[in-house]
């Protein structure tokens, strides 16, 4: 792949998981956090998105935009 990468997500986790659904749960643990505070980049694809969308309550996201615009 040549292409330069796409952009990145920010994600932090703002709310506690305790009393969440299962799958709200498993998508927090597949996004990397699991603990308040945290925070990992991601890549902007739709399956991130999708993940994003179902603990969208529990979390902060901040786009980064790609460095190389050439």
């Amino acid at each position: 792949m040549n292409q330069a990468d796409p952009n990145q997500l920010v994600v932090t986790q703002v709310r506690s998981a305790i009393g969440a659904k299962p799958k709200a749960r498993g998508a927090l643990r597949a996004l990397g956090l699991g603990k308040i505070g945290r925070s990992h980049v991601l890549p902007d694809r739709p399956e991130i998105r999708g993940m994003l969308r179902k603990v969208r309550h529990l979390v902060d996201v901040q786009e980064v935009g790609n460095a190389e615009t050439a």
